[in-house]
């Protein structure tokens, strides 16, 4: 069997290279990082717990984040991250298992971080229970001090947006048509050039192909971005 290239992404402290289990080694011990930590321990407001967390869709972990998310805040915060930066399109439900699975206990999106997390705990995070998108969350680390933004949640690494080429000509992709991956089981990722011609009957006109595990799934369309 062959095995999937790992995808990579950039530590947002050093701008170093990584996959995403060699990003969760590096960022323990970044010298930039340590330094970014120093410099916000030096300033105002109160230490508390704060964690890494290793955030991957459950399909096959092509796409990830590393987060850092205070102790304070809660999983409803996170909730809120996880839909702006990959997840919303329609406003659906959601919520929060122990356990890499359905069938897992539900926790609270009330509950804070330092009430639910501890290093090694696993949880999965469920968007949409008609056409779900499962994330898996792992606690990677804690550590205790002040946090490196005003926000709830810290970007410090996420997948290079996946590469993907035409299936008419084989240049860069920048379309999905749904109506190929849906009625004829094709790829149907398309250029800019092809994406203009290509029969799209029953599903409208192509998606933008964007850095999102939802994409192709419910209309989702992006944006993508971290909301802050």
């Amino acid at each position: 069997m062959v095995r999937k290239k790992q995808t990579q992404g950039t530590c947002v402290f050093c701008d170093r290279e990584m996959t995403r289990s060699g990003l969760a080694k590096h960022l323990k011990s970044c010298p930039q990082r340590q330094e970014a930590i120093g410099a916000a321990d030096q300033g105002a407001g109160s230490r508390q717990p704060i964690y890494h967390l290793q955030i991957e869709d459950a399909w096959d972990g092509q796409y990830w984040l590393h987060l850092e998310m205070k102790g304070g805040s809660t999983l409803k915060e996170l909730d809120r991250y996880l839909r702006a930066i990959w997840l919303e399109c329609c406003g659906h439900m959601s919520e929060f298992l122990v356990g890499s699975g359905w069938g897992g206990r539900k926790v609270a999106a009330s509950r804070r971080a330092e009430q639910t997390f501890e290093p090694g705990l696993v949880l999965t995070h469920i968007y949409d229970f008609g056409t779900s998108s499962e994330t898996l969350i792992k606690v990677v680390d804690v550590r205790q001090g002040k946090p490196l933004s005003r926000h709830p949640v810290f970007l410090m690494a996420r997948n290079k947006p996946l590469e993907a080429k035409c299936t008419e000509c084989g240049k860069p992709a920048a379309w999905l048509c749904l109506e190929c991956v849906y009625d004829h089981d094709e790829l149907g990722t398309l250029c800019d050039r092809h994406a203009k011609d290509h029969p799209h009957d029953e599903y409208g006109e192509p998606v933008p192909l964007v850095n999102s595990p939802r994409i192709g799934m419910c209309g989702y369309v992006g944006p993508a971005d971290p909301p802050y």
